[in-house]
């Protein structure tokens, strides 16, 4: 059966998530034609720019049949970006990278040949041209997610990946979960390896991330463990806590009520108080996690999870 020129192209889509660079795209374009060749499809998402990048895109659009463009009218963040990039891909694998210049696109075809042993691969700048105060926080946030998550990777935020088209779709995205594609790829059972990757100084326009992205990042890296961890099951972590909680209150009660019984006589301490306090948020805990449970249960029951990767005999 033969392959027409369609079916050539959607062997590889490639997703840049751009805001605010439009002095770059002309240039990154040339670059991914090059290196990598016409035979694709590249999407763009323009995730609320304020200056001429959507005016440029739709100039390129007029000279590559192969680009695919998406504005959002305002800020949605990268996550959103990527995640309706990775719905509108076609292609059987599927590279992503940042379109600042810094991400060189003749990394790709390597990353590539290195699907045939992984799902997906991860690009690791190790040498990096971008100032202290970005560097130093990354290498500290990438040395505590590895040791948390146990998925060790030197660089989790690197914007050059590749995937194969199932592992990058089974990664649902949202807030800022861009930072832990690889861990939450490989929570969904795909295997991930890891390549040092070019990464070339900033020629056009400024960064768009500071040092406020490594708070961020810690929030997002705990509510991610908490989502799976506990997501379908609540109750387990409100109830021990809730548990613990009130055991604590019993304990204190249970002093106060014997020295009641030896000296007939019940004196309100702050202590006591406070075990009071604690004994109503820890049933409170327990509620919490039950009506977890009955909101998972309701949902379950409407919304069965899907089965991936199942084969059916046919006989």
């Amino acid at each position: 059966m033969g392959y027409g020129r369609e079916q050539v192209r959607m062997n590889l889509s490639i997703i840049i998530p751009v805001k605010d660079e439009a002095e770059n795209l002309p240039e990154l374009f040339a670059e991914i034609i090059t290196v990598v060749g016409a035979d694709l499809e590249i999407i763009v998402i323009d995730d609320g720019s304020r200056d001429n990048t959507w005016e440029v895109l739709q100039n390129l659009s007029k000279q590559y049949d192969f680009l695919k463009t998406v504005k959002f009218q305002y800020n949605c963040g990268k996550a959103a970006a990527l995640s309706h990039g990775f719905s509108m891909a076609k292609g059987k694998y599927i590279a992503t990278m940042d379109g600042d210049l810094q991400d060189n696109p003749a990394e790709i075809p390597e990353m590539l040949k290195m699907l045939e042993n992984s799902d997906l691969v991860s690009g690791w700048k190790k040498k990096r041209h971008d100032p202290w105060h970005k560097t130093i926080p990354s290498v500290f946030f990438n040395l505590v997610v590895s040791i948390v998550c146990g998925q060790r990777l030197h660089d989790f935020n690197c914007g050059l990946k590749v995937y194969k088209a199932e592992a990058a779709k089974s990664v649902k995205l949202y807030g800022d979960f861009h930072r832990f594609i690889p861990l939450m790829a490989s929570w969904n059972g795909y295997k991930i390896a890891e390549k040092v990757v070019e990464h070339r100084a900033r020629r056009h326009g400024v960064s768009k991330y500071g040092v406020s992205r490594l708070v961020s990042g810690f929030l997002d890296l705990l509510t991610l463990m908490f989502l799976h961890e506990f997501a379908i099951k609540p109750l387990h972590f409100f109830g021990t806590l809730g548990l613990l909680v009130c055991l604590a209150a019993s304990v204190v009660f249970g002093y106060f009520g014997f020295e009641w019984i030896s000296s007939g006589e019940l004196r309100v301490r702050p202590l006591l108080v406070l075990a009071g306090f604690a004994f109503v948020s820890g049933i409170q805990f327990m509620s919490l996690g039950l009506l977890g449970e009955m909101l998972n249960s309701k949902l379950h029951a409407t919304s069965p999870p899907s089965i991936a990767n199942t084969e059916t005999a046919e006989k």
